[in-house]
């Protein structure tokens, strides 16, 4: 009796079932993520403003590259380049507490490590600082 020669039907199906399963599960992620950016800008945006006395212990830069490839209407694929930068800002308060905010009014290049003075926060992102103000006792 001969074997019948080697069956390559299984392998197909079992793409055929895997790539949409991952496609499907980098569709989740990508959706789960917009969802919770939107939900921490809500947080942030509904945060009440408070201003406390603070110094400024550090300041970092974040940049974020993306590239995004596409046919264009001659067939031809193109590429084209962005990229992104966050400011964060570092404060220390009086009880010695450090944390870290996104810098979302340009304050950037406004204040230098060591500056002293109230910021305004609002959930994660500090909205205002107002430099050499003394701490009341």
């Amino acid at each position: 009796m001969i074997s019948p020669g080697p069956s390559f039907g299984g392998g197909f199906d079992f793409m055929f079932t895997l790539v949409p399963i991952i496609i499907g599960i980098v569709f989740i992620v990508v959706i789960a993520g917009l969802i919770a950016n939107g939900a921490r800008y809500v947080k942030n945006v509904q945060s009440p403003r408070n201003s406390r006395f603070a110094r400024v212990v550090a300041k970092r830069m974040d940049v974020r590259h993306h590239t995004n490839h596409h046919n264009g209407d001659n067939g031809m694929m193109h590429s084209s380049n962005s990229s992104r930068t966050y400011y964060y800002i570092t404060l220390e308060f009086d009880n010695g507490e450090r944390k870290e905010y996104l810098d979302v009014k340009n304050l950037y290049g406004l204040v230098v490590e060591g500056d002293a003075g109230y910021a305004a926060i609002q959930g994660d992102w500090i909205v205002a600082f107002e430099r050499n103000a003394q701490p009341q006792s």
